[in-house]
């Protein structure tokens, strides 16, 4: 039976079909972003200080400025309101009372700002922003800002979960169902969100929305891997991870234009709802179906391939029935993550670069903090450089391989975040220009394990293999956060430090992985545990046409290279011929 890769270079590897299918399927990866890091926007925390009754009565009698007014009313305001008392603590003084002076207020009652008694924020908070987030809507903020840190543990909490379920989903009943329920239950609880009246409510719809979007868009990635031939998988992949990067830009846009988070969270899920036609412009498949034993329905598929790119399968191709078409259907389970060898070092191999490429992804966005004061042109800087690395990418992947080239991201991404922790702060755009670099070198490793995840997993197992190893990288989404802001407690620079020993160790391991630089997609158990052995991506296999009859004494000789020999051999409809190593024709399917 002839491999789905030797049919598609027949039907076309990346045509007109393919393509279009990677665009729609690029819109998925795009609306994915808004849910990855859209609590930066959301959960955007801005100055805040304690409602005191009265003040804005007595400034206003006074004639004070704003700051003026903040001087002599909030305690510890030193021009910027950073510390703990002028956000959270407000002084325990009635500012309605007669006789107050406007030159020493506090003094006129009996205190000064050294001795006048503080008490907590009975009355809410003023926030000093122009729009509204789940922080000024909620009150997030003080003794109730880890409820925020629970928001987006959340998030990644559904990541998890939902890579697990997900996963186990489009392996056992398709990649094309997946994603539909996922796409429907994600743009239906996106809008709940919208409309939620309580804190619980709008982490209960966004812990929904994690447990569905990250398990759809790594299936759109299994998808789209699985329509094209291998020597463009690798682009695919990176375009689709673009996409996300432009769906990074596309929210920021969104977010300056409506800055308000009920109006931005709609305006991102909305159009969620299109990507149910789904159904109708996209097949399953033929790689699933095939390792399902659905072998008619991957034949309708591959015309349908065929058709878009507006040619015709060759009539040697027209049956895809094999001796094994009776056989017992291939089941995914997690045990075949770990019951061969090869497999089970894949596994955790991979587990663990997913886990070093979320904490330095998102540690370095959270330890630069891009410390400007527009958090627009901030999350704009920090999207833009990753488009390098892919570019990058793009020119190194199918020449240098994919080992090679992650275990170099890996080293400059070490290498950068250690220059940055020991370099002084003197040399402010020395540092700045490390840590971009470690940026990009953490992003380039970000996009390999997406194009290298799913080619090491045969067809029946892959998008359980992605989702159940791309569950550490929620894992390390979780601890990120405490993982950077308590060890800079004890050093600014020490996260670097770490950071750098972790992709140091990660650069050594992804080289003990097999280079899969124009392979075929491993198909079975047996495929994938010999892909170290591989020298060639495939056997090089010709495919010839004879109509004959069942026993023909002598066949037309269709290339030179056929000796009488081979010509008056019997053959099938459709003669596979193998060329050896030493380069002779040797007849394979004769007629007996």
């Amino acid at each position: 039976m002839p491999a789905l890769d030797d049919i598609l270079e027949q039907v076309g590897e990346f045509d007109y079909f393919q393509k279009k299918a990677l665009f729609v399927l690029c819109l998925l990866s795009a609306t994915f972003a808004p849910i990855y890091v859209g609590i930066f926007f959301l959960g955007f925390t801005p100055e805040h200080r304690c409602f005191s009754p009265g003040v804005a009565e007595l400034s206003q009698r006074c004639g004070w400025s704003l700051e003026e007014q903040l001087n002599h009313t909030v305690p510890e305001w030193d021009g910027h309101g950073a510390s703990f008392d002028s956000r959270c603590r407000r002084y325990e003084v009635d500012w309605n009372a007669t006789g107050i002076s406007c030159t020493d207020p506090l003094g006129s009652l009996g205190g000064s700002g050294s001795t006048a008694p503080l008490g907590p924020c009975r009355d809410g908070w003023v926030y000093n922003s122009p729009g509204s987030s789940l922080v000024t809507e909620f009150n997030l903020v003080c003794e109730d800002s880890w409820k925020l840190d629970l928001f987006q543990s959340c998030v990644n909490a559904g990541f998890f979960i939902g890579s697990m379920s997900i996963g186990y989903i489009a392996d056992r009943f398709g990649r094309k169902l997946c994603l539909l329920v996922t796409v429907l239950i994600n743009a239906v609880s996106g809008v709940l969100m919208a409309f939620a009246p309580s804190y619980t409510w709008t982490v209960t719809f966004r812990l929904i929305q994690g447990l569905v979007s990250k398990g759809g868009w790594l299936t759109g990635y299994v998808l789209i891997a699985e329509f094209v031939g291998s020597d463009y998988r690798r682009a695919t992949g990176i375009i689709y991870q673009l996409a996300f990067t432009l769906g990074l830009l596309i929210l920021t846009a969104l977010a300056y234009a409506l800055p308000h988070w009920r109006w931005l969270q709609l305006a991102v899920t909305l159009p969620t709802f299109f990507l149910l036609l789904y159904n109708w412009c996209l097949p399953e498949s033929p790689r699933w179906l095939i390792a399902q034993k659905q072998n008619d329905e991957a034949m309708e598929v591959i015309k349908r391939i065929a058709k878009g790119n507006r040619k015709k399968p060759p009539l040697s191709f027209q049956n895809l029935s094999s001796e094994e078409e009776d056989g017992e259907k291939l089941k995914p389970s997690f045990l075949d993550l770990v019951r061969t060898p090869q497999i089970r070092k894949y596994t955790f191999i991979l587990m663990y670069s997913w886990f070093t490429s979320s904490v330095l992804y998102q540690g370095l966005i959270m330890h630069m903090g891009i410390a400007a004061g527009n958090m627009y042109l901030d999350f704009l800087y920090s999207a833009l450089v990753e488009f390098p690395a892919a570019f990058i990418l793009l020119l190194t992947l199918d020449r240098i391989g994919r080992r090679h080239t992650w275990a170099a991201a890996s080293v400059m991404t070490g290498a950068a975040c250690l220059i940055a922790a020991f370099l002084p702060d003197s040399l402010y755009w020395l540092k700045m220009t490390a840590a971009c670099l470690g940026r990009m070198g953490i992003t380039m490793c970000y996009e390999i394990i997406c194009v290298a995840n799913p080619e090491l997993y045969p067809t029946f197992l892959r998008n359980l293999g992605v989702l159940v190893c791309s569950s550490l990288c929620d894992l390390g989404g979780i601890i990120t956060p405490f993982l950077v802001y308590r060890l800079a407690d004890l050093w600014h620079e020490l996260p670097l430090v770490i950071f750098a020993v972790i992709v140091l160790i990660n650069s050594g391991l992804v080289l003990l992985l097999p280079e899969m630089k124009g392979k075929a997609l491993p198909e079975t158990i047996e495929d994938a545990e010999n892909l170290h052995r591989q020298e060639k991506s495939k056997e090089k296999t010709i495919y010839l046409h004879v109509l004959t009859s069942e026993v023909a004494p002598k066949a037309t000789l269709p290339w030179p290279c056929l000796t009488e020999q081979h010509a008056s051999l019997p053959w099938r409809l459709t003669a596979t011929l193998n060329i050896n190593g030493s380069g002779l024709l040797q007849p394979l399917n004769r007629m007996d």
